[in-house]
């Protein structure tokens, strides 16, 4: 079975991910975690569960979701994977982290890349990588066909989508992806997006203002 722990970091109240099995693999993904007390709360959870932290992924490289990469890096000695499209996302961080009042960011740099459709393994779960650009030109999501769960990142928010008026997003592309990705996935999927609450497969293509059957055209 694979579990989902949440947890809220940084101003931007970004959700930070912990996908884990019972047998204690997990992966970590999109570590808001800034502040030393963060940080504490996502490794004292780590510690109670006994969980084994094998990697560390990113669903795409904005300031909020990776202002903890390097943290994680080097205390669970993991290697960071991210969509190969997300390299200068990454690496223009440094630039404007000072601007957001994030003196103290520590840069960090992929090991790996994520590819559409790969399958990627937690210990005896699969997640697949499914790419829906548009919030970021690599952002992708991660799937987990057998409990029907999704973390989606900026993708699809309950009763919204991701912004797309940053350096490289593309409002059509995501509209078309989300479409045609997420709402692909069974009516019953769970999505557990970047920021928010969770929201559902079924409610969203009904209700969201943005791609449900209800969107203002």
């Amino acid at each position: 079975m694979l579990y989902i722990k949440s947890f809220t970091f940084n101003p931007f109240q970004e959700n930070t991910y912990l996908a884990y099995d019972d047998l204690g693999s997990a992966v970590l993904i999109d570590p808001g975690c800034h502040t030393v007390g963060e940080r504490k709360d996502l490794e004292d959870f780590v510690i109670s569960k006994e969980l084994k932290v094998l990697h560390l992924l990113n669903t795409h490289c904005h300031i909020d979701h990776v202002l903890g990469n390097a943290w994680a890096k080097k205390r669970f000695g993991i290697p960071l994977w991210i969509h190969e499209k997300e390299i200068p996302v990454l690496k223009s961080v440094e630039v404007y982290a000072p601007n957001y009042g994030f003196q103290g960011y520590e840069s960090s740099e992929a090991d790996y890349f994520l590819t559409e459709g790969q399958e990627f393994k937690v210990g005896e779960e699969l997640l697949k990588v499914l790419f829906v650009p548009g919030h970021a030109p690599g952002h992708v999501v991660f799937y987990h066909e057998k409990s029907k769960q999704c973390i989606a990142g900026d993708t699809l928010f309950r009763g919204s989508i991701g912004r797309t008026d940053l350096t490289g997003g593309n409002h059509a592309l995501l509209l078309e992806k989300i479409k045609t990705q997420l709402f692909s996935l069974p009516a019953e999927t769970v999505i557990y997006s970047g920021h928010g609450p969770e929201t559902k497969i079924a409610f969203e293509k009904i209700y969201n203002p943005f791609v449900g059957e209800r969107a203002i055209q």
